[in-house]
């Protein structure tokens, strides 16, 4: 049964990070990703500073407020200052990432985070926190976070999906038709940090990124349409999932980081095919 609920966990979390990435990896926004992935630990940080919980809530208030931040803090160092695109993401992520460790480093011993917790996370230690209500155990907590995460991001883009692809894609048409581009990018931003937030105790915020960046990057070879691309990535999430568990029993290590490695190669594989087909 622990298995059952670390691959159900684990793919549930791969779905949900390859249907945000594949919009971002289409538009071109995908290194804003590792921004956010790692501008969000300050906010995660003061959240356990303050309640002392890892209740989602507090955490994703904090998440969303510093996330948002340094999207608006990278979009006003390109379009005011003038600074390059790779370089206002390089300066906005790692100064935001850097006061997050600080401060996980000097409260560290207050409150129950550590920098393995962040970085890393541990998807072995899923099937034992468990979600308990009036002393009855509904499963792990985590598997109720990112399905609630995977809902809210489904219906979300399921909705507005018309909205989102003209903001995105074509935003001259978005406008002339009345659909505020601004409005639904930072709804995008929002969807991303939501599945950053569910995702830091699972895989951490190291190996996200690869769930956001590679998993859809490999599907983009292959697919056809944002539709397709998304059910392929999806999964390719899921095989990923398999085979860095198996791959981490097999050798003992990190089922995070081995999930990683399987992305990795799933990537190349697609990458051979698209030669292939060329």
């Amino acid at each position: 049964m622990d298995t059952f609920y670390i691959l159900l966990t684990g793919s549930l979390t791969a779905i949900v990070c390859s249907i945000v990435g594949s919009y971002l990896v289409v538009r071109g926004f995908a290194m804003v990703t590792d921004a956010l992935s790692h501008s969000i630990v300050p906010g995660i940080a003061l959240a356990f500073l303050f309640t002392g919980s890892r209740d989602i809530v507090p955490m994703f208030l904090g998440a969303t407020f510093f996330g948002l931040l340094s999207t608006y803090l990278i979009e006003t160092l390109q379009k005011k200052v003038r600074v390059q695109a790779d370089a206002s993401i390089g300066v906005t992520f790692t100064w935001f990432f850097s006061i997050g460790i600080l401060l996980i480093s000097y409260f560290s011993g207050n409150i129950d985070l550590d920098l393995d917790c962040v970085l890393y996370g541990e998807i072995a230690f899923v099937p034992i926190d468990v979600l308990l209500i009036n002393g009855v155990s509904y499963g792990p907590r985590a598997l109720w976070i990112v399905g609630s995460t995977f809902l809210v991001v489904a219906m979300t883009l399921f909705t507005s999906r018309k909205e989102m692809r003209l903001a995105l894609f074509d935003p001259s048409f978005a406008i002339s038709v009345g659909i505020l581009p601004v409005v639904w990018h930072y709804v995008l931003m929002t969807l991303v940090t939501l599945t950053t937030v569910a995702s830091f105790e699972i895989v951490g915020s190291i190996i996200v990124v690869s769930l956001f960046i590679v998993l859809p990057a490999s599907a983009y070879l292959l697919a056809k349409s944002l539709s397709s691309m998304i059910l392929l990535s999806s999964l390719f999430g899921i095989v990923a999932t398999f085979m860095g568990y198996y791959i981490a029993m097999y050798f003992n290590g990190s089922i995070s980081g081995a999930i990683s490695i399987a992305t990795g190669a799933i990537f190349t594989v697609c990458f051979l095919l698209h030669i292939v087909k060329k």
